[in-house]
């Protein structure tokens, strides 16, 4: 049905599509022909291929047919006449016989003979042919097929060869296909014919070429070199010189001269699209088509060229129900950048089989990602517990969040949800067509076919069904509660899709910007700003941020096992939302708000990490930049209608990926490629918190700070540290510390010294960076002793055997049996102190350690510390403690806002001889005097509101957070930032001094966004009102401290 029609789904015209504000083009970061456009024709017939003629071939067949005769199974008045056949009327060129033996050419010739035998004996007498051969270094399978139909129930040789042979694919180890469909029918068959398939491992003459070296000759694979005519080559160079510039695939679509034949070629990255070509196979015939060839070729720069040779499939019933070739070819290339994304989706049955598009699929398939993860499970028991417990206590929030994960019970499992949906093709159709009838963009103006899909193939729907029609017709056919919820979640997705790059022609992973209103308040009080959702076929993902300007690390997730994965599955969004949260609460003195990114990997790709991370930063960049060309960066249709810019940072598994997401969204042409990604290298104008000790800054000053106010000196102070000298914080804190190190616990295991380990080695490994095994024993007084991981049955100084050395040094910082005065954990596992084991550490209700700051994320729980606390000792938090390195990062994207792209790399940018600008050398220690007099500010202002109320300040920390975050965000909306001159004043004194000195504040107010500056100016006076007036001020208190900034402006 086209979009003409009247009472049709009425799509968005080009000039229609609501704009985001102020976007500017981007490159694309794929390549597509674009239809309608002028393709190139290929002047030669046949296949682009020559066979290196075998010169000895009439020889082996004459071998052939003897030891054909020989044995007797095929009588001998056939011997020729089989033989023939199969040499002459098959397709096969003359690699396979210079390749193959005399002996496996005999088998293969009686195991179609005997398939003809078995069709005899058949009541339908149907010629059933099922020959594979698989070795090491090559394989051959021959099957009957019908042109253009998929066998749900055949022998599924694409699959088989896919899986042993294409997907595993890397360097040496890679493996080229050839397959050919017999010219005419079997004998005595009107529908089937021969399809055979042959595998051979490349031999590659550079297997090893330099970096960037794209030059076919030299990357090419042997047999491909001498059988690829120079036609191939040609477009096969051109190809392959486009596809090492973009992140996703290159198609192309050729014509071929003088036929109705198209020769559709695809090339990608080795790995980045398991199963794609078999799931090519069932797009093509859904569309009534068939291939005469295909080839996929290796080359040794780590890059797959997929040929496929294209044709009607024949049969007159396909023809009357199928758009022509010359349309249905434009629709297979805009939908191969959907199948890159995800090859092997879960309702690919239905694809297969011609009940749904492949859009269809894909949409159901990304809804069934959806409901897994947001399928309300909890049920009223946990709303009525939320209902009697106060969200905005730290301790009852961690409570609940505890019970949520216990109370996810198993009745909506993954494979159930998918069970569901299966059963309800005709609702996906309907609930896809509502999707499309939003979401999908007229590039081509009226004349621009809506859904060829459904167009040609469907019963003629009228119009896309609206909510309530939808509504209605989902309480009509589901069967009971359970169908109802998992279908109703479908409409549930559709209302919250703001936008997505599911119609863009070329693409890697889908991406959906999600509304997060439709998120339950009782289970997530804290409503979140923005969500994206990324799926793809290695990985599913989340980026969650609570405001407009935030800024948060993305991770990535690997699972050891199956069972880990499903737990992990089940636990992404909330980690993630946890992990943001948390952010939210550390980012309370600077402009930006809490955010994270999450990647799980799926089960079966655990090893494409950087494929995964590649592909989320891509399709995320899709919705927030404008479309480069048409046909390649089509428009999107944008519900949100606003300008987004999204501030990110290495986390786990991401450190080493950084620099690559600040380069692409250069490339891409994004405006704000310089503040995208912190944690960059210093090249790129990143400013490493490792090197500089940002996060340790502010861990010292919450020790420092307890020095001073209790007169201690520090060299007397006995010092328990978990996380090593090989690490970050642990490394920093040892070289910025000068207490008498007891003990130190890292990954390689326990090291302890009551007189005092000695001071010289610990530098020298901290600086060095190595772990406590690399230590010299010999500087160990009598009682000291180091036990590591791999060590069982050692015997300690006082006597006490340790059994084993894995649960020595995980438990270690637990024992009651050593001394310490001070406890700061610069590393370990989350919760590695919680209510249960938390009471090991209190002795006659008296803490055995009387000062705590908690360097590691999320070491101690929330309730494990109010014991504590409650116990004596004086604790300070980590969302308090460690958030120097936020400030530097924060600090870090400023400069980047600040600079115009010409000077940040003057002023910014560490040169590649290592020489440092004298700007980003003095910016650096301004930075470093920031963290230290923020994090100071806020040790005052907790202690001080501890000595005035007696609450404890693991919850005084939050309720400081609460009150900043929350003040700013009232600050952000008042009529405060319309008064220039104060807007000005604050900006004044919130901005680094030497930023200003540097550029001006006229022009940073040109170049910051205007939201990121109003986030500044609430932040920083939210804060300094905080802090110097407390967390229980009053509305007088913030007029009276208005006033004073006010009478300060005016003199």
């Amino acid at each position: 049905m086209a979009a003409t029609q009247p009472n049709g789904p009425h799509n968005k015209l080009l000039e229609q599509v609501i704009r985001t504000p102020g976007r500017k083009p981007s490159p694309q970061p794929t390549h597509l022909s674009v239809p309608g456009s002028h393709y190139r024709i290929l002047p030669e017939q046949g296949s682009g291929y020559v066979a290196p003629k075998f010169e000895g071939k009439e020889q082996q067949m004459e071998k052939v047919m003897d030891r054909v005769e020989d044995k007797g199974f095929i009588p001998a008045d056939f011997v020729e006449s089989e033989t023939s056949w199969f040499y002459n009327e098959l397709g096969i060129d003359d690699m396979y016989f210079s390749t193959e033996t005399v002996e496996a050419i005999v088998s293969h010739i009686h195991s179609l003979y005997a398939a003809k035998i078995a069709a005899y004996a058949r009541d339908d007498k149907r010629l059933e042919i099922r020959l594979d051969k698989e070795a090491v270094d090559h394989a051959v399978y021959i099957d009957t097929s019908i042109p253009g139909v998929t066998a749900a129930n055949g022998p599924r040789y694409e699959q088989r060869l896919e899986e042993k042979y294409l997907d595993g694919s890397r360097g040496s180890n890679s493996y080229r296909v050839e397959t050919f469909r017999s010219s005419s029918n079997l004998p005595g068959d009107e529908v089937q014919q021969l399809r055979c398939y042959f595998v051979y491992q490349a031999h590659f003459a550079n297997p090893k070429p330099a970096p960037g070296e794209t030059r076919l000759e030299i990357l090419g694979e042997s047999r491909f070199l001498s059988k690829a005519t120079k036609n191939t080559k040609e477009i096969y160079q051109q190809i392959l010189d486009k596809a090492v510039i973009r992140t996703g695939p290159v198609i192309e679509m050729f014509e071929i001269d003088g036929s109705r034949e198209k020769r559709l070629v695809i090339a990608f990255r080795q790995g980045s699209a398991l199963g794609l070509f078999s799931a090519m196979s069932d797009l093509y015939h859904y569309y009534g088509l068939t291939s005469s060839r295909k080839y996929v070729e290796q080359f040794s720069n780590g890059y797959t060229v997929m040929s496929i040779y294209l044709r009607p499939a024949g049969s007159p019933i396909a023809a009357a129900r199928n758009p022509p070739i010359e349309a249905s070819i434009h629709q297979i290339m805009k939908e191969v950048s959907l199948l890159y994304c995800v090859p092997q989706n879960r309702l690919r049955s239905h694809f297969a089989s011609g009940r749904l598009s492949l859009q269809e699929t894909i949409y159901a398939h990304c809804v069934w990602v959806y409901v897994g993860h947001f399928l309300n499970r909890l049920g009223s028991e946990y709303t009525t517990l939320v209902s009697m417990l106060d969200s905005s206590n730290s301790v009852h929030a961690e409570l609940l969040s505890k019970l949520k994960r216990r109370l996810r019970t198993e009745t909506f499992t993954a494979d159930y949800i998918l069970e569901i949906i299966h059963q309800y093709p005709e609702l996906i159709r309907s609930l896809y067509l509502a999707f499309a009838n939003t979401h999908y963009v007229q590039t081509r103006g009226e004349q621009d076919d809506f859904l060829p899909t459904l167009s040609y193939l469907r019963l003629q729907i009228r119009r896309a069904p609206t909510d309530a029609e939808l509504r209605d017709m989902i309480s009509k056919t589901v069967m009971n509660e359970h169908h109802h919820m998992v279908m109703t979640a479908f409409r549930v997705f559709n209302s919250s899709v703001l936008k997505t790059n599911f119609y863009t022609p070329t693409k890697v992973a889908l991406s959906f910007r999600l509304n997060p209103s439709f998120l339950p308040p009782e289970e997530y009080p804290q409503p979140l700003y923005g969500m994206f959702l990324v799926i793809s076929s290695e990985f599913r993902g989340f980026h969650l941020r609570f405001r407009d300007i935030a800024r948060g690390g993305i991770r990535i997730v690997k699972s050891r096992s199956q069972e880990a994965y499903a737990i992990n599955a089940r636990s992404l969004f909330d980690e993630n939302y946890n992990l943001a949260n948390t952010q939210q609460r550390k980012n309370k003195d600077i402009p930006e708000g809490g955010s994270k990114g999450v990647i799980l990997l799926d089960v079966h790709h655990q090893d494409k990490a950087t494929v995964a991370f590649e592909k989320y930063i891509d399709s995320i960049m899709d919705l927030l930049l404008p479309p480069a060309s048409p046909g390649i960066k089509d428009p999107i249709v944008d519900l949100h209608g606003k300008e987004e810019i999204i501030f990110m940072g290495p986390d786990e598994n991401t450190a080493d990926l950084v620099d690559w997401a600040t380069e692409h969204a250069r490339a891409r042409g994004a405006p704000w490629w310089k503040s995208f990604f912190t944690g960059k290298s210093p090249k790129l104008g990143g400013i490493p918190h490792d090197r500089y000790g940002m996060t340790t800054l502010s861990v010292r000053e919450y020790v420092l700070g307890i020095y001073r106010k209790l007169n201690l000196d520090p060299s007397q102070v006995r010092k328990l540290q978990t996380g090593g000298p090989d690490g970050d914080l642990g490394s920093n804190e040892i070289l910025l510390g000068n207490e008498s190190y007891t003990a130190i616990v890292d990954g390689a295991g326990v090291l302890v010294d009551p007189q005092g380990l000695d001071r010289q080695e610990l530098l020298r490994l901290a600086k060095e960076r190595v772990m406590i095994s690399n230590y010299d024993t010999s500087k160990l007084s009598p009682q000291g002793y180091r036990v590591l991981v791999e060590e069982n049955n050692i015997t300690l100084p006082s006597g006490e055997v340790v059994n084993n050395g894995t649960t020595f040094r995980n438990t270690f910082h637990l024992r009651d049996q050593e001394n310490y005065d001070l406890f700061v954990p610069c590393g370990g596992r989350p919760e590695s102190i919680d209510l249960s084991s938390v009471s090991k550490l209190i002795v006659d209700g008296k803490a055995i350690i009387p000062y705590i700051v908690e360097g590691a994320n999320l070491f101690i729980t929330q309730d494990a510390k109010l014991r504590l606390e409650k116990a004596g000792c004086i604790l300070f938090k980590d969302a308090s403690a460690n958030k120097g390195g936020v400030t530097s990062s924060s600090l870090e994207v400023l400069a980047s806002l600040s600079f115009d792209d010409e000077s940040f790399i003057e002023h910014m940018c560490v040169r590649e001889d290592g020489t440092v600008p004298e700007f980003y050398q003095a910016y650096v220690k301004q930075v470093q005097a920031v963290i230290k007099t923020n994090a100071m500010l806020e040790f005052e202002a907790i202690w001080r509101e501890h000595e005035a109320t007696g609450v404890a300040r693991s919850i005084l920390s939050d309720t400081l957070s609460t009150a900043i975050t929350k003040l700013d965000e009232e600050l952000q909306s008042t009529e405060l930032w319309d008064n220039v001159e104060l807007r000005k004043a604050t900006l004044n004194d919130a901005l680094p001094r030497l930023l200003l000195e540097q550029i001006g504040l006229e022009t940073i107010l040109q170049r910051v966004p205007e939201n990121y500056l109003r986030a500044i100016f609430g932040s920083y006076l939210a804060s300094r009102f905080v802090y110097e007036y407390g967390i229980s001020a009053s509305q007088f208190a913030f007029f009276a401290f208005m006033n004073k900034r006010m009478a300060k402006l005016r003199s």
